[in-house]
């Protein structure tokens, strides 16, 4: 099956940035936000990453102007249901997620295949409330989406080859280097990722270091590009937190238990840099808020 026009419901961080690498690679998009306040921040947000884009000389201005032409924005889900390939960028929550399926189920017609950018959750659950479990797919894309070059390609209990290779073909086609895995909480990264990360904010819960001496050891001793803490406010403490819950669900294993401190801040609204509160402060730029 050939993708032409792709619907993306979410415009979030991680939905404003497939719109983006997919408009800009030739798709005709759609992308469905809530209500009117948060589809004009999610455009504003591609809008800056092209214009960015254009300033280091990655990106001509032509380009811009064409990737935003074959962009649409809507709050109606109906206006996706003509996609050749819907891609779910909402809440890491299931149940949000289940319910964007129902009604897609029902919109899209029985070739329209259906693409999760969950980083954790079930591909095979979401694939039950519809009629089409063998052309469902998980598709996790990485923040940001425009940058980083992987994506997680997850194969639910009734995905068939066809439609794994068609998820394929359009994740290389914007770019991206697939690696493929089966349907487990967490797949590949953050199965790895997030008992580091817990155990970051473990480590400053216990008073073991400073914030910033734990981010400059694991920066400068381990030679990542980022601490653990400044990674947690980029990639959202919320998000990491609903991820690790939802793998302690399932494995019961206390490496994946969210610690007390990350729950207070994620009910506190201390959701990183999105939020402009996390570990660190951040100045918000216009049309910036919670995803």
């Amino acid at each position: 099956m050939e993708i032409r026009r792709v619907g993306v419901v979410g415009c979030g961080l991680m939905g404003s940035g497939i719109v983006e690498v997919a408009a800009r690679t030739g798709y005709d998009v759609v992308v469905r936000e809530v209500n009117d306040d948060l589809l004009g921040a999610g455009i504003a947000r591609i809008e800056r990453s092209m214009r960015r884009g254009v300033e280091r000389g990655k990106l001509a201005a032509t380009e811009v102007d064409a990737a935003r032409a074959r962009i649409r924005g809507t709050t109606a889900l109906r206006d996706l249901g003509d996609a050749d390939l819907i891609v779910e960028a909402v809440i890491e929550q299931m149940e949000p997620k289940k319910e964007v399926f129902r009604d897609m189920d029902v919109l899209c017609p029985p070739r329209t295949l259906f693409a999760s950018n969950t980083s954790s959750l079930s591909i095979t659950e979401m694939a039950s409330v519809t009629k089409r479990a063998e052309r469902f797919v998980g598709m996790h894309f990485f923040n940001p989406v425009p940058v980083m070059k992987l994506v997680e390609l997850i194969r639910g209990f009734q995905t068939s080859e066809e439609t794994m290779a068609t998820a394929r073909a359009f994740a290389e086609s914007v770019g991206k280097t697939v690696v493929v895995c089966k349907d487990s909480p967490g797949f590949i990264v953050n199965l790895l990722l997030v008992p580091y990360l817990l155990d970051a904010v473990r480590a400053l819960e216990l008073g073991i270091a400073t914030k910033e001496d734990i981010d400059t050891a694991v920066h400068l001793g381990l030679a990542h590009p980022m601490g653990p803490l400044t990674l947690l406010d980029y990639v959202g403490i919320d998000t990491t937190y609903y991820i690790a819950e939802a793998m302690f669900d399932e494995f019961k294993d206390p490496r994946y238990a969210a610690p007390p401190l990350m729950r207070k801040m994620v009910l506190a609204g201390f959701h990183g840099r999105k939020t402009g509160r996390g570990f660190y402060g951040y100045a918000l730029s216009a049309g910036q808020g919670s995803d």
